[in-house]
């Protein structure tokens, strides 16, 4: 049985197919990734689902090397030429979805706030899933981050050009 948990926002809209997948994804892992069981970093979370990833039509880092980082476009210069680009740990092109796995600094360090801004800056860019750990040194991360966008969307006051968001929670 997967101990994954996950929430889609907003709310008000159900889960699409493709984040479903991804979803499965991390599902079908939950036994080599679960932070019940493990403390990996966040690369060696992402190496752990890379393949099943890619068989999901993701591109997906290999590793810290500049030419295996996935470039997601930014801001264009002159003659169309790349100016700014942030880089993703997962991409799908056709879906428009970037995913971010996080471990320890998820929360601790707000990286999920990064996460969220750069996604929200990036070219043709539509989904966010956010993959953090479920607790960390007693922390309920996935809890605090679920949280924090229960209460931005319940708000309202800040409307993100993104059609969805989701985190999963491993």
């Amino acid at each position: 049985m997967s101990d994954i948990q996950w929430q889609f926002f907003p709310k008000s809209k159900i889960i699409p197919n493709h984040l479903k997948d991804v979803v499965e994804v991390f599902e079908n892992n939950s036994n080599k990734i679960s932070s019940d069981l493990f403390t990996y970093s966040s690369n060696e979370v992402l190496e752990k689902v890379a393949l099943s990833l890619e068989k999901i039509n993701y591109k997906v880092e290999k590793s810290k090397k500049s030419n295996d980082k996935i470039k997601v476009p930014v801001l264009f210069g002159p003659n169309g030429r790349l100016e700014k680009y942030f880089d993703a740990d997962g991409y799908n092109e056709k879906s428009k979805t970037v995913i971010e796995v996080e471990a320890g600094r998820g929360v601790t360090n707000y990286q999920f706030l990064k996460d969220l801004f750069q996604a929200c800056m990036m070219y043709e860019v539509d989904f966010l899933v956010i993959a953090v750990r479920r607790t960390y040194l007693k922390n309920q991360d996935f809890k605090t981050v679920i949280t924090f966008f229960d209460t931005l969307y319940a708000s309202g006051r800040l409307r993100l050009p993104l059609e969805g968001i989701l985190i999963i929670g491993y």
